[in-house]
C-alpha cells in the first residue's frame, strides 16, 4: 500500500512541476500476472517514477546503491519501495540471488539500468543472468525529456516509450557471448525507442494558465508531503521492512 500511495504523490509532485508526460505503446507492457525485468537507460532520477507509474499496478523492486540507505526516512521509503542495497565496488551474490528469488516467488517485478554509468558493462551481465535465471522477459523503456530540474519547471515535454518485450530463452548460456548477444539484443531496442521518441518529441509547453491549476495542487502537495515525512519519521522506528519482506 505504501509503494503505491508513494509512487502516486511523487508523480502528482512531478505533474505540478511539470504537468507535460505522455506515454506511448503501453500496451506492450506485460499483464499484471507476469513478472519481468523493466529496463531502460538511466538519465534522470525520475525516469523510473515515470517507468513504474506507467506499468503500474505492477509493483517492483530495485537495486539502489548502499550509501542511498544512510538518511532514516530515505532509506526507510525506498526499502519500503522494494530497494535493497548493493555495494558497487563488491556486489556479492545477493546482488543475483535476492531479485532471482522475487521474481519466482513474489508478485514484483525488477527495475534495472543496464546503461548510463561507469559500472554498464557490470549491469548488462547482471540483467542477463538474473532474466535466465528467473525465467523472465526484458521489458525496454527509453525516456526522452528535460535532464535538469530547471527543464522540468520550464515543462519541457516528456515521452516516455516501451517497446516489445525481449525473450531470451533461445540463449542456451550466459557466458561472455550470452551476455553479449543480450546486450545487443536490449541496445537495438534502446534505439528503436529512442529514435520513436524523437518522431513524438515537440517543443509545444502546456498554457500558461496551467500555473492557475498547479498553485493550489502544489498547497495540497505541500501538506501531503509534511504528513508522509512526519509518518514516516515515527515508522521508521518502528517498522522494519527488510525484516517484514523476509
Amino acid at each position: 500500500m505504501f509503494y503505491a500511495y508513494l509512487r502516486g504523490l511523487v508523480v502528482f509532485l512531478l505533474w505540478i512541476i511539470n504537468g507535460n508526460v505522455h506515454y506511448h505503446n503501453q500496451d506492450k507492457i506485460p499483464d499484471q500476472d507476469e513478472n519481468y525485468i523493466l529496463v531502460a537507460p538511466h538519465r534522470t532520477w525520475w525516469d523510473p517514477v515515470y517507468m513504474a507509474f506507467a506499468a503500474r499496478p505492477k509493483q517492483f523492486i530495485f537495486m539502489a546503491k548502499k550509501e542511498l540507505f544512510t538518511n532514516r526516512i530515505f532509506g526507510w521509503w525506498i526499502r519500503m519501495c522494494g530497494a535493497f542495497p548493493i555495494d558497487r565496488d563488491n556486489p556479492g551474490q545477493e546482488a543475483i540471488r535476492y531479485p532471482v528469488n522475487m521474481l519466482k516467488k513474489s508478485q514484483r517485478s525488477l527495475i534495472m539500468f543496464p546503461s548510463g554509468s561507469r559500472h554498464s558493462s557490470d549491469v548488462k551481465g547482471g540483467v542477463a543472468v538474473i532474466a535466465k535465471m528467473a525465467k523472465v522477459r526484458i521489458m525496454p523503456s527509453a525516456y526522452l525529456g528535460p535532464l535538469s530540474i530547471k527543464g522540468l519547471l520550464s515543462r519541457e515535454r516528456i515521452d516516455m516509450n516501451f517497446g516489445a518485450p525481449i525473450d531470451i530463452s533461445d540463449i542456451k548460456r550466459m557466458d561472455n557471448a550470452g551476455v553479449e548477444e543480450v546486450a545487443r539484443r536490449i541496445q537495438e531496442a534502446f534505439d528503436q525507442l529512442d529514435e520513436e521518441n524523437q518522431s513524438y518529441h515537440n517543443a509545444k509547453k502546456p498554457s500558461v494558465f496551467w500555473y492557475l491549476v498547479r498553485i493550489p495542487a502544489a498547497l495540497v502537495a505541500i501538506v501531503l508531503v509534511i504528513l508522509t515525512l512526519m509518518f514516516s519519521w515515527l515508522a521508521s522506528f518502528v517498522w522494519d521492512p527488510d525484516k517484514h519482506r523476509k
